[in-house]
């Protein structure tokens, strides 16, 4: 059974994916019924084009952090170590842990505010998958990994709401 979410052959029957551990207990749903559906079940997320993530040290002063984020004018950035994500920083990671004490916090880590663990996804994972872990996650941003897990690139929401729009404009 090929798991409809990342790809991956599972043996006929077994409940969870053994690779990304989506339930597949759903499988037997009713086939797309429109040409969207079909395609966030059949595209990878390298046909998002994921873009090339910013990344910090954990140690970088959150000041420097934010600076960063407004010269470059992106919404997060990859906290990573050895070429591997261990955190992401977003804008809502600023306005919920920084609150008005930024400036009285700026020299502090950007590990002490950042969001640890982050999910990721590989380039090759559907599209669906990246809008379930978005919607069950509420992220905005999730990391692409290759298979070792190092960095490789970043989707946002608006990425997905790109990809969405392309494919009903182009719906008969």
């Amino acid at each position: 059974m090929i798991c409809p979410y990342c790809g991956a052959e599972n043996i006929e029957g077994v409940d969870d994916c053994g690779k990304c551990g989506e339930a597949l207990s759903d499988t037997h749903l009713h086939e797309p019924a429109t040409a969207v559906e079909r395609s966030l079940l059949a595209d990878h997320i390298d046909t998002l084009a994921p873009k090339t993530p910013v990344a910090v040290a954990a140690n970088t002063p959150v000041r420097d952090v934010l600076r960063t984020m407004v010269e470059r004018r992106i919404g997060c950035l990859i906290v990573a170590e050895g070429g591997k994500p261990v955190g992401v920083f977003s804008e809502r990671d600023a306005l919920t842990k920084l609150h008005e004490n930024a400036a009285a916090l700026g020299d502090r880590p950007v590990a002490d505010f950042m969001t640890a663990h982050p999910e990721t996804l590989q380039a090759d994972a559907k599209v669906a998958f990246a809008v379930q872990r978005m919607d069950v996650g509420g992220y905005r941003h999730i990391p692409i990994v290759d298979r070792s897990g190092a960095l490789t690139g970043i989707i946002s929401v608006r990425d997905i709401l790109d990809y969405l729009t392309e494919k009903l404009e182009a719906e008969p």
